[in-house]
Parts: C-alpha cells; sequence; structure tokens
C-alpha cells in the first residue's frame, strides 16, 4: 500500500503522516529528509547555495525513486506539486490525499517558522496566499481525495483519512481501528 501527502507548507504533510504510517503498520518517508540525507545539509542551506530549479531537479529525482518502489506513507515537500512529472509519479504510484488548509489557518502554525525558505519574506500571510492560489489547482489534480485540515486534532485527520482509505478499498474496513480519544 502507498499513501502520500500533498498540501502547503505546515499543513500537516509529516505529522498526520508520521501517525498515519504507525496507523497502519507503514514505513513513514519524508521526502525533505530523504533529500537532506543525500545533499548532506539542510534544504533551506541548499536552497540559499544552489537556488530553487537545483533544488527542485533534485526533489523531482528524489520521487520518482520513491516512485519506482512505492510503499508506505510518503509526505511530500510542499512544492512537489509544481513539476508535472511529480504530478504524475505521485497520482500513478500512491493513493494522493491533499491536506488543505486556508493560508490564515497555515499562518497561525508557521508565523514563528525560521526553517521554510519560501516563507522567510516580509510578508508571510501575502505568501502563504499567493503559494496557496498558485498551487492548489495541481494540488486539486493531483490528489485523488482532499481533506480540509481545518482545526481537526492530529489523531482526528488520520481517522478521516483511514475513512477515506477503507471507501476507495485501500485499507480494508475495521482493520485499523481508531486511535484512542480520537473522536473527542
Amino acid at each position: 500500500m502507498a499513501v502520500a501527502l500533498v498540501g502547503l507548507p505546515g499543513a500537516g504533510k509529516s505529522a498526520v503522516g508520521r501517525r498515519l504510517g504507525m496507523r497502519l503498520d507503514l514505513p513513514f518517508i519524508d521526502t525533505d529528509h530523504v533529500i537532506e540525507q543525500r545533499i548532506g545539509c539542510s534544504i533551506r542551506d541548499y536552497f540559499d547555495r544552489e537556488g530553487e530549479a537545483s533544488f527542485r531537479d533534485l526533489e523531482q529525482n528524489v520521487i520518482a525513486d520513491l516512485a519506482a518502489s512505492a510503499e508506505g506513507v510518503l509526505a511530500t515537500g510542499g512544492g512537489a506539486v509544481l513539476r508535472e512529472a511529480n504530478r504524475n509519479q505521485l497520482r500513478d504510484h500512491f493513493h494522493v490525499i491533499y491536506l488543505r488548509s486556508s493560508p490564515e489557518d497555515l499562518f497561525r502554525r508557521l508565523r514563528h517558522d525560521v526553517k521554510r525558505p519560501l516563507l522567510q519574506v516580509a510578508d508571510p500571510l501575502g505568501r502563504l496566499r499567493e503559494l496557496h492560489d498558485a498551487r492548489d489547482p495541481f494540488y486539486r489534480e493531483t490528489a485523488h481525495d482532499v481533506v480540509d485540515t481545518g482545526r481537526p486534532s492530529i489523531a482526528m485527520l488520520v481517522n478521516i483519512i483511514v475513512m477515506q482509505l477503507e471507501l476507495a478499498g485501500i485499507v480494508e474496513p475495521g482493520a485499523h481501528p481508531e486511535e484512542p480519544g480520537a473522536g473527542a
């Protein structure tokens, strides 16, 4: 089984993906961590030194490699969907879930973040709105399902995703019981 999470920076792809992997007893893979292992430095440093185009080339190679042996729960970088090749690889080899968040919700979560290169600007909320407007169509094109993150807890989001996977016939109904306290 292979599930990929897409969405804007801060949508919860890594946090939800990690918990979803545990719930489904599947390995969790974060493309950003795979990239950092390959380059031996932080994405922010690489981004600053080599530029966005070089980073996107590297990201495309990593996604192609992961798609070749697709298994587990994959959290992608927020801009992974910008390239058609990535959208095709993800859609063809994974069941893709778009964790949709409003720019305002993301800003509340990310206003103190200093690690995300694209948000190190004078107006991060404006930047999040621009990113949302530019990327939302690509996320929707790539995704098999959309989950609005809004304010639900990570446990509730995992439950929603498991239910969608059950409806899609990817997960056997009842095979992965709800997390304790998740319905509260």
